[in-house]
């Protein structure tokens, strides 16, 4: 982040002003002429004659952007640290460890201005210039025991973008809603005591997916540490317009999986209404959410010409998700009814 991406600015700057001195010297930003002895405007006085030293303007300071700084603490009670350099969330999770001394594999996930597990809150791909974050560390780990009786559990998954899957919304009233001790931010750690961690959020869907009717089946849990004033949230099936949304007129930060990070302005109102429709068939066809990989398909897509271009960049950028084709036709379709032009 500030580290290398907004260096380079100000040493060209120091380098077209140094060869503007080595060249013609300059006043108020017009050429001087140097050389023999020339009338002044006002005719009283005349110029430096040839090889008299002409004074300059010293030179221009280089352009120096601002550092990116943000502030963290711990979800369930910590001092404030200041975090910089950093271009994707595995950076972004260092350098929280180093400010608190500890490991970022303790961290599960963060949130935005809240310290509450608020799945609407939670850090995606992009971070707001003047956004708090807040990390939720491991807590303790819990084992529950799931016998599906129906085809869906009723868990949404996404995942922390540095190995860990968790919970972000519990269907009401699906197996997984009847289970208490199940919560909204809880890490999926183990699936009968095979370890998914390392697996993306629809590796692990797939897994719970696939699992057979009427055999039960145990899962390892992690919550987040908790603070005594924190409630869990047990449930959060509405889906709402806010989810994923910064503030409108704002500059973010924006963490990609590949490349560096980038100042950008906000989401424009038809990005932001297309990432939702999008993250809601991600969630419908694959049972997770994830509004970075919708922002992605959404930034994609206005490069397409069609719905076949469409799929190939798919292919190409995200084979591994095996999107169906069905998923991919739902997908264009959603995203050019947002922008309200043709398919």
């Amino acid at each position: 982040m500030a580290g290398t991406m907004l260096s380079g600015s100000g040493q060209q700057g120091s380098k077209r002003d140094a060869e503007c001195q080595k060249g013609t010297p300059m006043e108020n930003g017009v050429p001087r002429e140097t050389g023999g002895s020339q009338a002044s405007e006002d005719g009283g006085k005349s110029a430096p004659a040839q090889g008299s030293t002409v004074p300059t303007q010293p030179p221009h300071p280089p352009r120096v952007r601002p550092r990116l700084v943000f502030h963290t603490q711990l979800a369930h009670g910590s001092p404030t640290g200041k975090i910089e350099g950093f271009t994707n969330v595995k950076e972004l999770y260092v350098k929280i460890a180093e400010v608190f001394n500890i490991s970022p594999t303790e961290i599960l996930f963060c949130t935005l201005n809240t310290h509450k597990v608020d799945m609407l809150k939670l850090l995606g791909g992009q971070i707001g210039l003047e956004d708090f974050i807040f990390a939720h560390i491991r807590g303790e780990t819990k084992e529950v025991e799931v016998t599906k009786t129906e085809d869906a559990l009723g868990l949404t998954i996404t995942d922390n973008g540095a190995g860990y899957a968790f919970i972000k919304r519990i269907k009401e009233g699906s197996i997984i809603n009847r289970i208490p001790t199940v919560c909204v931010g809880d890490s999926i750690e183990a699936i009968n005591d095979q370890t998914i961690v390392g697996c993306r959020h629809y590796e692990v869907a797939k897994m719970l997916r696939e699992m057979p009717k009427s055999q039960p089946f145990t899962l390892r849990l992690v919550q987040p540490k908790r603070a005594f004033d924190m409630i869990s949230q047990r449930t959060r099936s509405n889906k709402s317009p806010s989810e994923g949304k910064m503030a409108s007129g704002r500059e973010t930060l924006r963490l990609r999986a590949k490349g560096s990070a980038t100042v950008e302005e906000a989401p424009s109102e038809f990005e932001e209404e297309a990432a939702r429709k999008v993250d809601d068939l991600l969630e419908s066809y694959m049972g997770i959410r994830d509004v970075e990989l919708a922002s992605t398909m959404v930034e994609m897509a206005k490069e397409c010409q069609g719905s076949e271009d469409f799929a190939r960049g798919l292919d190409s950028l995200l084979g591994e998700f095996a999107f169906p084709d069905e998923f991919v036709t739902e997908v264009w379709t959603a995203i050019y009814e947002s922008r309200g032009g043709s398919k």
